[in-house]
């Protein structure tokens, strides 16, 4: 029998996918369970694995093409014999409908292969799945099987125990250069210490965001993240919203953030916890709206904006950043980061946040405004914490470190008032009492 192999739905909004490797090659044979082809989903890479045995006889979406979620991407042969009729069964493929055509016709016609998604989060850092079966990258894999290493015997350094191939590498003592991956730019707030940087320093913390080579006059067609975000961005408009700003002295977060650095704080989770603990006294801003109503969210997951290098953006969740710790809730966002810079983040780790945090202060943007993320009421741009000359209580004058934050608000739900009042809370916490953040 012949199966034909659909283009799988990753996530619930994807609409299509592309081919970003065939871990196979057309006469390969497939076993139960094997990696066949590396999908990309709206923002990440998901490996697709087939429930069945057989030989890919030909494959009808190359890599590095588009195919919609449903559609056939390649034929699967159970025996050998059946190679040559799959390969004719494309090159004469009509547009008739299997429905209408003869019994004997529909036992010629293929049937959908199952396919199944490894997902990384469950194998508890282990370089196996649940199933057994070995997790590794499909670099790692092909490596494996030309330089004839076996995979059982290597323990992976990558997310969650994921074998790659400077594991490969290693194993057989030979040396390579880094992976060129992508990094990308972290859209996290940083705040300038009390005193303000160099030119030197300031250009060296500044995230480096690569230009995509071009021809003049070259059209560069679209990839699927920036699809992903176009079509968020073109729903996001229908919303109508307002925008709030505040001015935020520093000074004592900074103290507080030096403190405890060292420790593996770093300042994202930092405002992040702040805007988690000031959502508990404001639910509507964590909220969203409906058809039906305002709905309240149950949790409080803290999306933070992160840039691609390869044009884009993801929005990495803390989830449940009012209840983690900061050390722990540091120590979740790197994890995050890293994985995002490999597209291994699972969809529910960038689609299920609901409060979104933006910052391109280490741009040295002073104040800019953020577009509503789809599916939540408000998210908070934050610009460079910058010393200014300010009047203390006292009416004397001093320098002190402050930054301007923007809120754009959702305004068939979340009010002016609200908006402010919000702002109001999270300036006070930040400026009188950072330290309880790290409790």
């Amino acid at each position: 029998m012949i199966h034909e192999v659909f283009m799988p739905a990753l996530s619930s909004t994807m609409t299509e996918g592309k081919i970003v490797s065939w871990i196979k090659s057309p006469g390969d044979k497939i076993e139960k369970g094997e990696t066949v082809v590396v999908v990309e989903s709206d923002k990440a890479d998901m490996d697709v694995e087939s429930f069945y045995e057989g030989y890919l006889a030909t494959i009808v979406v190359p890599a590095g093409e588009v195919a919609p979620v449903g559609e056939a991407i390649a034929l699967i042969a159970e025996t050998e014999a059946e190679i040559e009729t799959a390969k004719q069964q494309v090159s004469g493929k009509t547009k008739s409908s299997p429905t209408s055509a003869s019994t004997q016709d529909q036992t010629e016609q293929a049937a959908p292969v199952a396919i199944a998604v490894q997902s990384e989060t469950e194998q508890n850092g282990s370089s196996k799945a649940g199933n057994g079966r070995i997790v590794a990258s499909p670099r790692a894999r092909k490596l494996a099987k030309e330089l004839k290493v076996d995979l059982d015997i290597l323990k992976g350094s990558g997310p969650h125990g994921r074998i790659v191939a400077e594991d490969v590498e290693a194993a057989v003592g030979k040396t390579s250069q880094p992976t060129a991956v992508p990094t990308p730019s972290v859209i996290a707030p940083v705040v300038q210490t009390t005193t303000p940087a160099s030119p030197t320093s300031a250009k060296s913390a500044t995230p480096a965001i690569s230009a995509i080579p071009t021809a003049p006059g070259q059209v560069v067609p679209l990839n699927t993240l920036q699809n992903a975000v176009v079509r968020n961005m073109v729903a996001s408009l229908q919303v109508p919203t307002y925008r709030v700003g505040y001015t935020i002295t520093t000074d004592s977060l900074d103290k507080i953030y030096k403190q405890i650095k060292s420790k593996g704080v770093t300042m994202t989770a930092l405002l992040a916890k702040a805007v988690a603990v000031t959502l508990l006294k404001h639910p509507l801003l964590n909220a969203s709206y409906t058809e039906q109503g305002t709905q309240y969210k149950p949790d409080i997951n803290v999306s933070v904006a992160v840039a691609m290098d390869d044009a884009g953006l993801i929005t990495p969740v803390l989830k449940n950043a009012d209840q983690v710790d900061i050390y722990s809730l540091s120590r979740a966002w790197k994890d995050l980061v890293n994985r995002s810079r490999t597209k291994q983040l699972q969809p529910d780790e960038y689609t299920s946040g609901s409060f979104t945090l933006s910052n391109l202060g280490m741009f040295g943007v002073d104040r800019f405004d953020a577009i509503l993320p789809p599916g939540q009421g408000a998210i908070l741009a934050i610009g460079a914490s910058h010393p200014q000359v300010v009047a203390t209580k006292d009416g004397l004058l001093g320098v002190r470190q402050r930054m301007q934050v923007n809120i754009t608000c959702d305004h068939r739900i979340i009010y002016g008032a609200h908006a402010a009042a919000f702002l109001q809370d999270l300036a006070k916490l930040i400026e009188t009492d950072p330290q309880s953040l790290t409790l």
